[in-house]
């Protein structure tokens, strides 16, 4: 009976999570709430990020709403389900891919067949911006040209070719599926992020790459373009991906944005793309660049210079490092809420310890994207919710595992003894046991925390904000100055953390006890 009674609180324990995190959630959402929010989500490389820094910074001169870019959210597949989702209200695509990828109709090669279907997704396509970023391959020129390589078909005579693909070119339909049967090809390419695979290909580790052709990079590193001889890859016709209900929410934005159709060409696209990938400029100057009619100059006057201090002191620091704190915080105070009574729990019945140590520790061994994937499946939601609920999850184990330590070192003879003096089970628990185990608690929760400002800059990745945002722009634009910016405020948090568990420990925890487990460990 005892060990159902117990089995009963940790069920309830368990169930209070997500209670705990809707709260919190929803607490955020009230804060942002003040005035109407347009989310503008966009993939992972930079051209995505530079239009979505254009649309937001449209929708914002329309003066109608607050415009915030949740830049770099992911591959198709993620910032669709945000689109769907309702997480974000329209994004940068390409009619190529609604047609193979998200729809499955590939025979869809224009706006009006395309927009037939999605409507009864509740989306729409509009302001066709004017050009054209297929897919290509890519070779060293030097190396081409020694092998004579001139289209797509010409590689198929050579097999011992190192393929270093994106890993999102490799599962689209539209992508190594479709070169792989149409020119029979039977390379087994290696999976590569596409910020990095100009890099990679310059050094000599792969041979070909998949690349847009309005990438930069081809310039700088002489690349051949490999022409798509069978006309496999469609036709990818930027474009803005809404939701439905837009143009009525939001009339002047609507409209604002509408008027950039037609604004880009392939050249004036790749030049924009040259400016970030080649003369280091960010995304946001870019884009205002671009919108300003006096050029860069204006916009350069509101963007922060370039260089390691101008990235850490950019003006997204506050929002960025409010982010960070608060996904930290909150999941920590889930984490404290829940681990604590389950080290409880644990350190009352063997059974249950046997059942909730492993547990919590399996959690550990799961990868912080492939659990955020499956987190984002089953929440139908991306962001911050699916963040808070995976970095909980990683919280948990330390702060079990050190309670229930800090519980097995008092020795049987003090509980003999608390109960010989009638202490009840409660006041033992709370005058006695916890006190005693205070130190060995704290340092779990210390060991969690300082794991969490870590672990946060993932959340990024699925539009969950924080210091990841820097962190995966400076991986989309291999840029150095921009990864430090992220990860160097990271690190500085984790130092303020652990120091103010430090000063906890010393305020709460009393000398005494504090020499006394020295003392012990020492022995």
């Amino acid at each position: 009976m005892k060990t159902d009674s117990l089995r009963a609180q940790a069920g309830a324990l368990l169930g209070r999570v997500l209670g705990l995190i809707i709260a919190a959630v929803a607490a955020f959402d009230l804060a942002n709430a003040a005035s109407p929010t347009l989310n503008i989500g966009s993939k992972r490389f930079t051209e995505s990020y530079i239009l979505g820094e254009i649309l937001a910074e449209t929708a914002l001169r329309a003066g109608e709403v607050h415009a915030l870019h949740k830049a770099g959210l992911g591959n198709t597949g993620i910032v669709f389900a945000a689109l769907r989702s309702g997480a974000i209200d329209l994004y940068p695509e390409y009619s190529g891919t609604i047609a193979h990828e998200l729809l499955a109709m590939p025979a869809l090669n224009t706006l009006e067949a395309l927009n037939r279907e999605l409507k009864a997704l509740g989306l729409v396509a509009f302001a066709p911006l004017g050009f054209n970023n297929s897919y290509a391959l890519a070779m060293r020129e030097e190396e081409a040209q020694r092998r004579d390589i001139r289209t797509i078909s010409d590689i198929v005579a050579h097999p011992d070719l190192r393929y270093g693909l994106s890993q999102e070119f490799m599962q689209r339909k539209d992508g190594w599926p479709a070169l792989r049967s149409g020119y029979g090809l039977e390379a087994k390419p290696r999976g590569v992020d596409h910020g990095l695979a100009y890099e990679a290909l310059a050094a000599g580790q792969i041979d070909v790459i998949d690349m847009y052709s309005t990438d930069a990079k081809q310039i700088r590193y002489r690349l051949r373009v490999l022409r798509d001889d069978r006309a496999i890859f469609p036709a990818y016709r930027a474009l803005v991906l809404a939701r439905s209900d837009l143009e009525q929410r939001a009339p002047r934005t609507w409209r604002a944005i509408e008027a950039l159709a037609g604004s880009l060409d392939e050249a004036k696209m790749t030049a924009l793309n040259a400016e970030a990938e080649l003369a280091g400029r960010r995304f946001r100057a870019i884009a205002l660049s671009f919108l300003d009619s006096g050029g860069g100059d204006s916009a350069e006057r509101r963007i922060a210079g370039t260089g390691l201090w101008a990235a850490l002191i950019a003006p997204d620091l506050a929002r960025l490092s409010f982010e960070h704190l608060y996904l930290v915080m909150v999941s920590l105070a889930c984490a404290v809420a829940v681990g604590i009574p389950l080290g409880i729990l644990a350190d009352r019945s063997a059974g249950l310890r046997r059942a909730i140590l492993p547990a919590v520790a399996v959690v550990q061994t799961i990868p912080a994207l492939a659990l955020l994937a499956f987190l984002i499946t089953l929440m139908s939601s991306i962001g911050t919710g699916p963040a808070l609920v995976a970095l909980f999850l990683y919280s948990l184990l330390p702060i079990v595992r050190n309670t229930v330590s800090g519980l097995q070192d008092i020795s049987p003879q003090l509980r003999e003894s608390a109960l010989a003096l009638g202490f009840s089970a409660r006041s033992q628990l709370l005058l006695i046991e916890l006190p005693l185990a205070a130190r060995s608690i704290l340092s779990g929760i210390k060991t969690s925390a300082v794991w969490n400002v870590g672990t946060a800059t993932i959340a990024a990745f699925i539009g969950a904000g924080g210091y990841g945002e820097r962190i995966a722009s400076g991986l989309a634009l291999n840029d150095n100055a921009l990864l430090l910016a992220g990860a160097v405020p990271a690190a500085a948090m984790a130092l303020v953390v652990q120091g103010v568990f430090d000063l906890a420990e010393r305020a709460i925890v009393s000398r005494g006890l504090r020499l006394h487990t020295d003392r012990s460990r020492a022995g």
